[in-house]
């Protein structure tokens, strides 16, 4: 008989075991596996690890989840080799009930405190935002359903996704180092942001304990949502930094004293990436006042930027447009009127002068017009007046150096804080507006959150298992943000970019953009042997370096 050869198999990998190396860094499967106790046939920490597996290759409705597996090497991406019905749908979702029952943020906590042991995160600034998250399908409110008690609920509220036809829950996030989470919570689908942050406030102390973060250590970031009477006061002695909402008076009065006295401090260029013709850079200038609010004052700085906010330039030019077209159409009414005595034309004019108007400035004179007689009039002397006639003439000219105040105070905007000037955590403001500008980075999150190609709409009829859902998903960026964190510090401490889009050198790389690099890269299993079908590029071969994870890891599966 003639050597029987195991058949070869081969399978689309992407960057997954990259993923599956992260996992294992921060002990994942381990740390979850501790906190949730099971007696099921498969640990919940490799349904987990197979679930961020799926959602960071674009991710499976839970139905398709074994179908996934049924065309990967579970024993390179899991640890140990996993038949696919284990990722059945009841058994997903059975462990989807588990973790909610132990507890999603007990969960994830644990798991984030590890990442902090391995990768020291900075957490001086502790970055929060919130979004909305629509769903499809009825979802009866919980008095109605069978479960009496629901940890959130699915309702109608102010969609972030401009969908107010849809029902919708909230989901909150807490930051630190480079937008990785900490925390993350969904709430009800009225939540207000103000109300969630007022929540919040009252736990984060003994939240950030569990970091080892001692009070009065770390910042608090957040949109202008913190800015409430009792947001306020719940921060107590917490530092803060975040944007005075427009709404407030203080808010116009110190930008109308910051462009008036036009004492700026130059904070220059904030952004590190490159600019290009379509998106010059913006440089940025700084004001320092004082506001008081409730009672108690703050450190106020305006911030004026370049760029400037094209919102309300735009908003700024249609009042313009609007004051005049109303100024236009009251002048002409008054100029095709025709009076018979000076005195009812003075006073026309004077009402016409009155006439409010922000931007421009009216000017009316009283013209006379004669009324001749009738006949031909004579060569040798004037023609006889046999009355006078008055009419208004009037010229409409904007105010221009009020516009133009107005157009630089709309390029402004207001940092809230109590941040010292001295001492041991002294911001200046160019500081304050560089911590706050990085609030952007949280709030990319949410992409990622809601992206389609990541998140399908969600379809569970249970908020138990979405919340359970919600985990897995932050669990998912949990890891993204570390590879994303790791390419970049590579970058800033070798000084050495890696190659971005279009072949050109970036300093500031993406965990997408990592994945585009890996797309396409094959294993071949031939019995319990790996081989990449081609070798790796340097391209590859450069993340891999600044990820700090071996080539093997696509040949040999870790434990």
């Amino acid at each position: 008989m003639g050597l029987v050869l195991p058949p070869i198999e081969a399978y689309q990998v992407h960057h997954l075991p990259i993923v599956k190396a992260y996992a294992d860094k921060i002990g994942l499967v381990e740390t979850i596996n501790a906190v949730v106790p099971t007696e099921m046939a498969i640990d919940p920490g490799t349904i987990v690890l197979g679930m961020i597996l799926d959602t960071l290759s674009g991710r499976s409705p839970l139905y398709r989840l074994e179908e996934f597996f049924t065309h990967q090497d579970t024993a390179l991406l899991l640890g140990k080799a996993v038949a696919p019905d284990a990722f059945q749908d009841d058994t997903v979702g059975r462990i989807l009930e588990r973790l909610y029952d132990v507890g999603t943020m007990k969960i994830f906590t644990a798991c984030a405190v590890r990442a902090d042991q391995v990768y020291g995160l900075d957490k001086r600034y502790v970055h929060f935002d919130t979004t909305s998250i629509s769903v499809y399908g009825d979802y009866r409110p919980p008095e109605e359903a069978e479960e009496s008690v629901a940890p959130f609920r699915i309702t109608y509220g102010y969609s972030k996704d401009k969908r107010p036809d849809l029902k919708q829950f909230v989901f909150s996030t807490l930051c630190v180092d480079r937008a990785v989470p900490l925390w993350g919570k969904p709430h009800d689908g009225n939540a207000s942001d103000k109300t969630v942050n007022n929540t919040l406030l009252s736990n984060i102390a003994a939240f950030l304990a569990q970091h080892g973060v001692a009070p009065g250590a770390y910042i608090y970031v957040a949109d202008a949502a913190l800015v409430t009477e009792d947001n306020l006061a719940a921060l107590g002695d917490t530092l803060f930094i975040t944007r005075l909402p427009a709404t407030y008076n203080a808010c116009g009065r110190i930008i109308a004293e910051a462009v008036a006295h036009n004492t700026w401090e130059e904070c220059g260029v904030i952004a590190s990436t490159t600019p290009t013709q379509h998106r010059p850079v913006a440089t940025y200038k700084a004001y320092e006042g004082e506001v008081t609010l409730y009672g108690t004052s703050y450190r106020a700085v305006v911030i004026h930027s370049s760029a400037q906010d094209k919102r309300r330039q735009q908003r700024l030019a249609r009042e313009i447009q609007a004051s005049y077209s109303t100024l236009q159409t009251a002048t002409r009414a008054g100029e095709q009127q025709e009076y018979f005595c000076r005195a009812d034309a003075e006073a026309a004019a004077a009402q016409l002068r009155a006439v409010p108007a922000a931007y421009h400035q009216v000017e009316v004179t009283v013209e006379e017009r004669p009324v001749y007689g009738r006949g031909r009039p004579s060569a040798h002397k004037p023609r006889p007046i046999k009355a006078l006639r008055y009419r208004l003439k009037t010229a409409i000219s904007p105010q221009t150096e009020h516009i133009a105040r107005l157009g630089e105070e709309a390029g402004c905007f207001v940092l809230l804080t109590n941040v010292p000037t001295a001492g041991d955590l002294a911001h200046s403001a160019r500081d304050l507006l560089t911590v706050y500008k990085d609030q952007h980075g949280t709030e990319q999150n949410y992409g990622f959150l809601k992206d389609p190609v990541i998140v399908n709409s969600l379809f569970l009829k249970k908020e138990e298992r979405i919340e359970a859902l919600g985990l897995v998903l932050l669990l998912a960026l949990l890891i993204w943000r570390l590879m994303e964190r790791a390419m970049r510090r590579y970058v800033d401490t070798t000084g050495t970019p890696l190659p971005g889009w279009d072949k050109k050198a970036t300093e500031r790389p993406t965990a997408f953009m990592m994945v585009t690099k890996f797309a396409g890269v094959i294993i071949l299993k031939l019995g319990p042997d790996r081989q990449l079908a081609r070798p790796l590029s340097v391209v590859q071969q450069q993340y891999l370096t600044a990820l700090d994870v071996p080539a093997t890891c696509f040949t040999f599966p870790a434990g």
